[in-house]
């Protein structure tokens, strides 16, 4: 009957959203806003609130898409870093970007400045203006940039 199912915190989210997705499948699977929240991973944005994380059930995940991770605020909850990398080992100075990231890992968009540069790729993604995300993915990877895991993390320095 349903794939995964989507909601939004917020009303303005919800509206947002319905109106870019359009008359698609996955605009059928966009939940009404609501007060109750029954999901247990939660995709959020900047300025999540204490209130609304109140609101999330014991055992929520909450996932960043943005630069900024969220506020810790619950303790019988998982938060998540922002998306980010592992820095090839050949790049020297790395340090941390972001004080919330352990050493040598950055912030995924951070990556794709780095990688545009690499690349000399003269195009500004910007909205929904992206390139091929294949082509940026693949040219990571050349130039040493690895996923973060958990078994990346526990290996030891780099």
């Amino acid at each position: 009957m349903f794939g995964k199912l989507v909601s939004a915190v917020r009303q303005e989210e919800h509206k947002k959203l319905k109106e870019r997705l359009g008359n698609t499948e996955a605009a059928n699977n966009l939940v009404q806003y609501s007060e109750s929240f029954v999901t247990k991973a939660w995709l959020v944005g900047e300025g999540l609130s204490e209130d609304e994380q109140s609101k999330a059930l014991e055992g929520t995940i909450f996932i960043p898409f943005s630069q900024f991770p969220p506020k810790k605020m619950r303790k019988d909850c998982f938060y998540n870093n922002t998306p980010s990398m592992l820095a090839p080992k050949h790049l020297e100075n790395i340090d941390s970007c972001e004080n919330w990231l352990p050493r040598r890992v950055i912030s995924a968009w951070r990556v794709a400045g780095i990688v545009h540069g690499l690349e000399d790729w003269n195009v500004h993604e910007c909205g929904d203006m992206i390139l091929n995300t294949e082509k940026i993915w693949e040219a990571t990877i050349r130039h040493g940039f690895r996923p973060l895991t958990v078994s990346t993390l526990s290996s030891g320095p780099h």
